[in-house]
Formats: structure tokens, C-alpha cells, sequence
């Protein structure tokens, strides 16, 4: 199984780096889930990845844990 490293950016105005994070906790929170996202693999490949909002949901109903592929 291959790791990658996987990003949401947003830029926020606050006074401190711990504000911001809250506020884009916040925002997660509070609002629809994101489609983009920023993808590096092992050897530090960048993607830009815009998800399907419907087959994501679909997949993200189904629990791939008990996938035999996954272990």
C-alpha cells in the first residue's frame, strides 16, 4: 500500500496560526466538504484531484476496511 500526503488550501485572515486553524476547523465544520484537493505520493508527485461530489459520497458509505485488498 502506497502513503500520500493529502491538503485542503484556503486562505484565511486571522491575528495567529492557531486562529486560522480554528476557523477553517470551523468552516469544515459548519459547511459542504471539500472537493479539491492537493495530493503528493512517495516520491513527492503533486496532483491536483477534483473529487465527483457523487461518487465520493458513494464511497464514502461503504466501509473499505473490510476490503481484503486493503490489509
Amino acid at each position: 500500500m502506497h502513503k500520500f500526503t493529502v491538503s485542503i488550501t484556503r486562505e484565511i485572515e486571522a491575528d495567529t496560526a492557531e486562529e486560522a486553524a480554528l476557523l477553517l476547523y470551523q468552516e469544515l465544520s459548519r459547511g459542504p466538504i471539500p472537493d479539491r484537493y492537493s495530493v503528493i505520493d512517495e516520491t513527492k508527485a503533486a496532483t491536483e484531484v477534483k473529487l465527483d461530489r457523487e461518487k465520493a459520497d458513494e464511497f464514502a458509505s461503504i466501509d473499505h476496511t473490510a476490503d481484503p485488498g486493503n490489509w
